[in-house]
């Protein structure tokens, strides 16, 4: 090493440590990044298509689930066109099957950004593959068992004596999927902040200083997720929201870890021009 590099280190280590091992020993040029890009994605598309074709067998018995709270009410929701029951059979299928391969897609995704961390960073990730799964499945029940039977009541029994409540097939889907899913998906706020702090990207302070901007985008993604324009369903999903944004707070505070910064000034993206001069 010349007396240049020696000199300077963008590296932050302890004096007289050894510097941080590098993520990986491989150095892929900028086509083999597109290529592991390429295989990523396949394995992806694959496992939404496996798992929607799988979800597709139980689409009768998972539409009773859904229709459940609404059946409680001596209510069943129906089919306004003649394509509506096709149309719900794959949305139903897709949504289910998307569920089913999220533990794939996150685990390909991981695979895609592991050349860019370290070793520790890398387990950390790994051990939170399980807890992706547990966590939506704690979502989507809250959703369906806390959230859903509210809003449903709420709404059949909103100008219930004036207004006869019958749903369509369609809409009624469209509410419950949406609710159930996204929710579910939202449960896993604090173990993605868990990670990014302790691979030292986010902090706790720093999260505590936009909460101002959290009610906002929280109040949005109430918005987006209840079709509704109701404040009691809103409030129903803000809540669940704002308590999984504040434990994400606390878990940054907890487990936050400074980053050490990796340098890249050797790093061969794209492959050295090995033509011979003229």
């Amino acid at each position: 090493m010349s007396q240049k590099s020696a000199a300077y280190s963008p590296i932050q280590t302890a004096p007289g440590a050894p510097p941080p091992k590098p993520a990986t020993d491989d150095k892929m040029t900028l086509m083999e990044h597109l290529i592991e890009l390429r295989y990523r994605l396949m394995w992806i598309v694959g496992a939404l298509l496996v798992g929607t074709l799988v979800s597709m067998i139980f689409v009768s018995p998972i539409l009773q689930v859904i229709i459940r709270p609404l059946s409680e009410f001596g209510k069943t929701p129906q089919a306004l066109g003649p394509t509506d029951s096709i149309g719900i059979f794959f949305r139903v299928g897709f949504t289910m099957g998307t569920a089913l391969a999220l533990p794939m897609i996150i685990y390909h995704i991981i695979a895609f950004m592991s050349p860019g961390l370290y070793p520790h960073e890398r387990r950390a990730i790994l051990w939170m593959l399980p807890g992706v799964v547990v966590l939506f499945v704690v979502g989507a029940s809250f959703a369906y068992y806390m959230l859903l039977p509210a809003a449903v009541g709420f709404l059949q029994n909103f100008l219930g004596e004036v207004i006869s409540q019958d749903w369509s097939i369609d809409r009624y889907i469209s509410f419950v999927t949406r609710l159930v899913f996204w929710i579910g998906v939202s449960f896993e706020l604090p173990l993605v902040v868990a990670v990014l702090a302790r691979a030292g990207l986010v902090q706790g302070r720093q999260l505590l200083g936009y909460w101002r901007h959290a009610i906002i985008v929280v109040a949005i993604a109430a918005a987006a997720i209840t079709p509704t324009v109701d404040p009691v369903n809103m409030t129903l999903v803000m809540g669940p929201l704002m308590t999984l944004y504040l434990i994400s707070v606390g878990l940054a505070y907890a487990l936050y870890k400074p980053r050490e910064i990796r340098d890249f000034s050797e790093q061969s993206f794209i492959p050295p021009d090995d033509t011979p001069e003229a």
